[in-house]
């Protein structure tokens, strides 16, 4: 996912401790959840999970955290993900693209950068369209991902999960 706000981040990343990184990340997701607003959905289970960054996999990091809200109306999720769009830039966010995504179906798809901390979120609407007039498994997607920190030097980064 591209974030504008990792990209500089990436250049000199922060050391954080891998506990904190995870514990930072479901933080996120959690409050991007209450931004949705849904309370009688289905989220999927598991947190943040690891991912090494290329430029220097022995040492430097992200976190990933994908979720869904599912086992809900197509009308209570058109209206969250409204909510969360209408809350991001409420909450230090900015929208950095928004409107129909690439796929078949042409579902609505947001991309949101933090101001505060070096986070990007990737939301998708998974509803039924013109294209896709019968969408047996609506939901909302969620992808929550960190910019690459540092690992505390004697961090096995091949440990991590």
């Amino acid at each position: 996912m591209k974030n504008s706000n990792t990209d500089d981040a990436n250049d000199h990343p922060i050391t954080l401790p891998v506990d904190e990184a995870r514990a930072k990340t479901n933080h996120i997701s959690s409050q991007i959840l209450d931004m949705i607003g849904i309370k009688d959905g289905k989220v999927t289970e598991g947190g943040a999970g690891v991912s090494l960054c290329d430029k220097d996999p022995g040492h430097l990091y992200r976190m990933r955290h994908p979720w869904s809200i599912y086992q809900v109306s197509e009308d209570k999720l058109k209206q969250g993900f409204q909510r969360l769009k209408k809350n991001l830039p409420r909450h230090g966010w900015k929208i950095i693209d928004y409107g129909p995504n690439s796929s078949k179906a042409r579902v609505p798809e947001l991309t949101a950068d933090s101001n505060i901390d070096a986070f990007s979120v990737n939301v998708v609407l998974v509803v039924s369209t013109p294209t896709n007039p019968h969408e047996p498994q609506p939901m909302i997607q969620v992808h929550v991902v960190s910019a690459c920190f540092r690992a505390p030097k004697g961090t096995d980064l091949g440990k991590e999960y």
